[in-house]
């Protein structure tokens, strides 16, 4: 950033997934989350359900039940995924100053967030094609597999056996 004029600045930030440490007061929304393939601007309230209604198509594509909505005129087609095991979905969303304790001006600029709610399955929708293995969407679903691998412990017999195949 030397020379540009601009300044550095770290944002210290926090995200509360406790929810007052009450679970009960968390809003579930398991089969209610789309990954729709469009930006919508618009961030007030909307009666989505009163326009956006997708069904089941009675078909299964490598595996895939697919599902069909419409959206601004547009025909969709999608199929909802699970989390994997061990992983949730949430919606965060920025604390009001009121909840939290500002004692001075620099907690009052940090970023406080907290959970809103949480889901364990997505649906993802496509325009023009069916949902496929090959969608960017599914395939980045495989990195949580990889973060497991990578977290495993690993064993006196994982060592002892990588050691003998590399002998070999």
């Amino acid at each position: 950033m030397d020379g540009d004029g601009g300044s550095a600045i770290a944002t210290v930030g926090s995200i509360d997934l406790s929810r007052g440490g009450n679970p009960t007061a968390v809003v579930d929304l398991t089969g209610q989350v789309h990954q729709l393939p469009c930006c919508v601007k618009y961030d007030g309230p909307c009666s989505v359900a009163h326009y956006f209604k997708p069904k089941p198509t009675g078909m299964e594509v490598e595996g895939l039940k697919m599902e069909e909505a419409y959206f601004r005129g547009r025909k969709l087609q999608g199929t909802t995924l699970p989390l994997p095991q061990g992983y949730s979905g949430f919606v965060l969303g920025k604390k009001s100053a009121d909840k939290r304790k500002t004692s001075d001006k620099w907690e009052e600029n940090s970023n406080c967030w907290e959970m809103n709610a949480n889901f364990q399955s997505i649906t993802f929708w496509n325009h023009d094609n069916l949902p496929s293995h090959d969608d960017a969407f599914l395939r980045c679903l495989h990195w949580l597999t990889v973060a497991n691998a990578l977290h495993q412990p690993v064993t006196a017999e994982d060592l002892e056996s990588a050691s003998t195949t590399q002998e070999n």
